[in-house]
C-alpha cells in the first residue's frame, strides 16, 4: 500500500517506521517546510493519507484528501466543534475518513471498559466519578480527545452526568477533568468513583506513541474498498 504521511513530527516518523515494516511504500511526506505539496496531484499517488497534525490545518487537509480520492485517516484532536462540515464534505466528495481521538488498540479497549463500568454504576449514586488525563507538554489541546470521548461516553449512561468541565463544576451534573501536562508523558487516563467508604479507580497508561502509531496503520490498511465514516469501534469489532 501507498502511504501519504500528513504532518511528520515524531508521531509521522513513527508512523513511517511501522508502515515500512509491514511492507508499505511511503510515496509523500508532508510537514511545516514543504505544505505547498499538499496537492491533489501528489495525493493521488497514494493509496490512502494519514494526517495527525494540527486543529488549524486539519479540516484543509482533509478537503485536499477528498477531493483527491483518497481516504485519509486522521488522528487530530481540537477541531470537533467543525465535525458536521467535515463530514458534508466527506458525504459530497464520496470520500472516507478514518477518525479516531486515539488509535491504540489499549485504549479503545479501554473506551469499552468505561462503558461497562458505567453501565454498573449508574444507579449507584452514591459514587461520584471523576476524571484525570495526564500528557506531555507539546500536546496543545486540554482535555484530550480521548478524554472527551470517555467523558461524553459517560454523559450518554450515568444519569446523574450531561456535561463536563476543566474548571470546579458549577452545576451538580457536571463531571471535572484534570487536565495535567507534564514531560513527555505518551498519555494517561484515569475514570475515578469516590463514595464515603470507598474508591474505585481503572486507568489506561501509554508506555510510548507505538501503539498509537501502529493502530493508524491499521486504521489505514482497514480502508480500501470502504465509504463514509470509519472508526476503531468497526476495525475492532467492538
Amino acid at each position: 500500500m501507498k502511504i501519504a504521511l500528513i504532518g511528520y513530527g515524531k508521531m509521522g516518523k513513527t508512523i513511517e517506521r511501522i508502515a515500512l515494516s509491514r511492507g508499505h511504500e511511503v510515496v509523500l511526506k508532508i510537514d511545516v517546510d514543504n505544505q505547498n505539496d499538499l496537492t491533489v496531484e501528489n495525493l493521488r499517488k497514494a493509496d490512502v493519507a494519514i494526517e495527525f497534525t494540527i486543529p488549524a490545518s486539519a479540516l484543509y487537509n482533509y478537503g485536499v484528501c477528498f477531493r483527491a480520492g483518497i481516504p485519509v485517516v486522521s488522528g487530530t484532536t481540537g477541531w470537533l466543534n467543525r465535525k458536521e462540515e467535515v463530514l458534508h464534505e466527506m458525504k459530497q466528495a464520496d470520500g472516507t475518513f478514518f477518525y479516531a481521538s486515539n488509535y491504540s488498540l489499549g485504549v479503545n479497549l479501554f473506551f469499552a471498559l468505561n462503558k461497562k463500568l458505567a453501565q454498573l454504576m449508574s444507579n449507584r449514586p452514591e459514587y461520584k466519578v471523576s476524571m484525570e488525563e495526564v500528557h506531555h507538554t507539546q500536546k496543545l489541546d486540554a482535555p484530550s480527545g480521548t478524554a472527551i470521548t470517555l467523558a461524553e461516553d459517560l454523559s450518554e449512561i450515568l444519569p446523574g452526568i450531561s456535561s463536563w468541565t476543566l474548571d470546579e463544576p458549577q452545576q451538580p451534573d457536571q463531571m471535572k477533568i484534570k487536565a495535567i501536562r507534564e514531560g513527555q508523558v505518551p498519555g494517561i487516563h484515569r475514570i475515578m468513583y469516590e463514595s464515603d467508604v470507598d474508591h474505585i479507580l481503572i486507568e489506561h497508561s501509554a508506555k510510548s506513541r507505538e501503539g498509537f502509531a501502529l493502530g493508524a496503520v491499521l486504521a489505514a490498511e482497514f480502508c480500501p474498498g470502504k465509504k463514509g465514516l470509519l472508526s476503531m469501534h468497526e476495525l475492532l469489532n467492538l
